[in-house]
């Protein structure tokens, strides 16, 4: 499995920007970082590699005992977020304890990332939003049936319900991962990442950005403009005969 550095971060919104040709690109901005290096596990002692980060510092106060002893023997704040990123044990050396990381330090514009969120939760839903089923017909003859699921099995033969079957319950709320998106500019200043397109979860909302795994840079699909041509005859025998030449009699 491919491991690549990320950084901990939370969902500002969502604005948009133009391109140098003009285009106008819809962008979620990101705050990422600084995130602090906690503490590093290594193969040998912990049986992987992985940095342990935090970020967004928090009131001593609204911090559990514990957590916070931990905090302090490491000569640190106490933060609301804390993970763990997993990393080659070649890349792992790249990096020491105590050490603070910033945007600009892991990203670059052009590139691309994956964004690791919690969707929204929508609670308890039906057949028709929670997966898109068509209903029945509400024409004459159907009663109180328009936004129902159908037929779930039979009493024989299967004899149960196959699993996986489409029913309601609850949607949202879920861990979800989306990749390869184009990191469009990097404002390291502010430590805060435009990305092209949506993310996960809310405003305010914590998530992960790491660097692809599957693609390096973004590649712009381009559109070029094709003319369509006349499908009436007459208007095509009359540019046609617009762009012959009369011939000159002798």
């Amino acid at each position: 499995m491919a491991f690549r550095m990320g950084l901990l971060g939370k969902k500002l919104g969502m604005t948009q920007v133009f391109g140098a040709d003009g285009e106008r690109i819809a962008v979620t901005a990101i705050n990422v970082g600084p995130c602090v290096v906690l503490a590093k596990r290594t193969v040998e002692k912990d049986g992987y590699a992985a940095l342990q980060l935090a970020f967004e510092e928090q009131k001593a106060t609204r911090v559990a005992r514990p957590l916070t002893g931990y905090y302090a023997k490491r000569g640190q704040k106490p933060h609301k977020l804390m993970q763990e990123i997993r990393l080659a044990p070649a890349d792992l050396a790249k990096y020491e304890v105590g050490q603070v990381l910033k945007a600009s330090d892991v990203f670059e514009a052009g590139a691309c990332a994956d964004v690791i969120g919690t969707s929204k939760g929508k609670g308890f839903q039906g057949v028709f939003k929670r997966h898109h089923l068509g209903g029945m017909r509400a024409t004459h003859g159907a009663h109180e049936f328009f936004r129902h699921g159908g037929s779930i099995g039979c009493r024989l033969t299967p004899g149960r319900v196959h699993k996986g079957k489409r029913m309601p319950g609850q949607m949202g709320d879920e861990r979800k991962t989306i990749q390869n998106l184009h990191v469009v500019e990097v404002l390291g200043a502010e430590n805060v990442i435009l990305v092209r397109g949506a993310i996960p979860g809310g405003k305010n909302g914590y998530v992960v950005i790491q660097n692809a795994v599957k693609k390096t840079l973004y590649k712009r699909r381009r559109f070029e403009a094709i003319e369509e041509k006349s499908k009436n005859p007459m208007k095509a025998s009359k540019a046609g005969a617009g762009s012959a030449k009369p011939s000159k009699k002798k």
